[in-house]
């Protein structure tokens, strides 16, 4: 059973600027009702204003808000923030929320939009408003649901807006895998990075993922998971620079699901960066992403606390 969170406001009206296409979220539903698979769909509440503001600027989460964003920030994020992307993105972040929380009941969940990983804390940045995986693992933590949450970001960029959000805290561990000349041109520092080559391949991508993610988990030994399961590291991804295939992007969401609940942990998925000029097909890549690892969860029984 796959258990994805989703709401209409995921699929806001594409503002007047900007090139960001926001149809591919209501055809990554579309994938996943048609595909045969057992799905349950969640819809989340808005993200509370106090919870952004304990990770972000809150005269920036006001500015967003009042979509009121200065023109130079709104250049940084690359659409103009309106109204309808303010219900939206705080939708998105409830999402995330509401996807931990079921991965705790069930294993894994998804959130079929948000991974909005280059948020930064008085901006957003790279198509991302405010970022959900910060808030998320710091909400974790300050409810006392985890002590350790650890992210695991294999976009093929960096999340150099999460490394920033929670540099120096112990609690929270930042693993990224990305292609090392993409964008961001100026990288953050997450707590381990690995830079991969242009067109690396799925044999050298899963031989650098099952060096690194092993041993972040005996060394930090999380309590909880998300997981940016960004798609663009397909090697027909427009915006990407390595060469994953379908079998290779669904060995590296089964890995990570396996290698996790192997050690007992929930995890939630966001659902990252995905681009191209056909926008089904960059909606299949996601859906097969989420089916994959629920798939890869139906082996392990639910998380002990609530079993």
């Amino acid at each position: 059973m796959l258990h994805v969170v989703h709401h209409a406001d995921y699929m806001a009206p594409r503002p007047g600027r900007g090139s960001f296409r926001f149809d591919k979220y209501y055809l990554v539903m579309e994938e996943l009702r048609s595909s045969g698979a057992p799905i349950t769909e969640h819809a989340p509440q808005p993200m509370p204003r106090e919870w952004l503001e304990a990770v972000h600027c809150p005269t920036y989460v006001d500015e967003v808000f009042r979509a009121e964003v200065p023109r130079e920030k709104e250049r940084r994020i690359g659409f103009p923030v309106t109204p309808a992307i303010t219900s939206r993105v705080r939708h998105t972040n409830g999402g995330t929320w509401l996807a931990a929380q079921l991965a705790m009941r069930h294993g894994y969940a998804a959130n079929s939009a948000a991974g909005s990983h280059h948020a930064l804390h008085d901006t957003g940045a790279g198509y991302c408003v405010f970022n959900d995986l910060a808030v998320t693992a710091n909400r974790l933590i300050a409810e006392r649901r985890a002590a350790r949450v650890l992210i695991v970001d294999l976009d093929v960029h960096q999340g150099d807006g999460t490394a920033s959000l929670t540099a120096g805290r112990a609690d929270i561990f930042t693993l990224s895998l990305h292609a090392e000349k993409n964008f961001p041109v100026r990288k953050a520092r997450s707590s381990l990075d690995v830079g991969l080559p242009d067109g690396l391949d799925d044999d050298g991508y899963m031989e650098a993922l099952t060096r690194h993610l092993p041993q972040v988990l005996a060394d930090f030994t999380p309590d909880f998971v998300l997981y940016q399961a960004g798609v663009d590291p397909h090697r027909d991804d427009k915006l990407g620079r390595l060469g994953l295939s379908d079998a290779g992007l669904a060995l590296r969401d089964r890995f990570v699901v396996t290698s996790c609940r192997s050690h007992g942990l929930p995890l939630a998925s966001a659902l990252g960066g995905g681009y191209g000029d056909d926008p089904r097909l960059v909606a299949a890549r996601h859906a097969a992403s989420m089916l994959a690892m629920a798939d890869a969860n139906s082996a392990f029984s639910a998380p002990s606390s609530t079993s």
